[in-house]
């Protein structure tokens, strides 16, 4: 199979199919895509470089092992962020457990955070959460095309160089900034609009 990235084709219900069937390049579509997305949704977990890193690898492990059991394939996006999420949280609560030493001094004594507000809170907050990215994706997806690379562009981390930003996308560096706001704000018209 060819394992060449097309040139972004719209509808990810139909890379999510391809991908499933074994199409390499719907895959790297896929990756290409939503790779800006899945690292933005774990940076806000205090993770470490490398257990951000594996938050990601491992979204993408899970993606590649429900490939054919995706019940909303148009969804992927809502599917990634919220496996991302998980894996982000699941980390940084394993990494709270670890005890640095033996010494009972060194802890913390608070009172126990896991009561049940806190984890109704929480819940609620999780909720909310992933309407927002919910909304946003919708959102993102009705972009241009251009419009939409250029924004997975910027999340990349590290954030490229104007430079490497107009070679990969055959962009002149001076439009990159008014691009990129008209992007950003067309993209704040469509989240308005859904939201009212």
């Amino acid at each position: 199979m060819d394992a060449t990235v097309p040139n972004d084709p719209g509808d990810p219900a139909e890379l999510v199919k391809g991908a499933a069937s074994g199409d390499v390049a719907s895959w790297n579509v896929l990756v290409a895509r939503f790779s800006g997305l899945i690292w933005a949704v774990t940076a806000g977990y205090g993770l470490a470089g490398d257990d951000r890193s594996d938050a990601c690898q491992t979204t993408w492990l899970k993606l590649a092992e429900q490939l054919d059991r995706i019940e909303h394939p148009e969804r992927i996006g809502g599917w990634l962020a919220t496996t991302a999420r998980r894996e982000a949280i699941r980390l940084a609560r394993s990494r709270q457990r670890v005890a640095p030493t033996g010494d009972a001094f060194v802890f913390d004594l608070r009172p126990d955070e896991r009561s049940p507000e806190r984890l109704v809170l929480e819940a609620e907050q999780l909720v909310l959460d992933e309407a927002r990215m919910r909304r946003l994706l919708r959102a993102f997806e009705q972009l241009s095309v251009r419009c939409r690379r250029l924004l997975r562009v910027q999340l990349a981390s590290p954030a490229p160089s104007y430079a490497e930003v107009a070679a990969g996308l055959e962009m002149p560096i001076g439009s990159i900034g008014p691009t990129r706001a008209r992007c950003l704000k067309t993209l704040r018209a469509k989240l308005a609009r859904e939201q009212a």
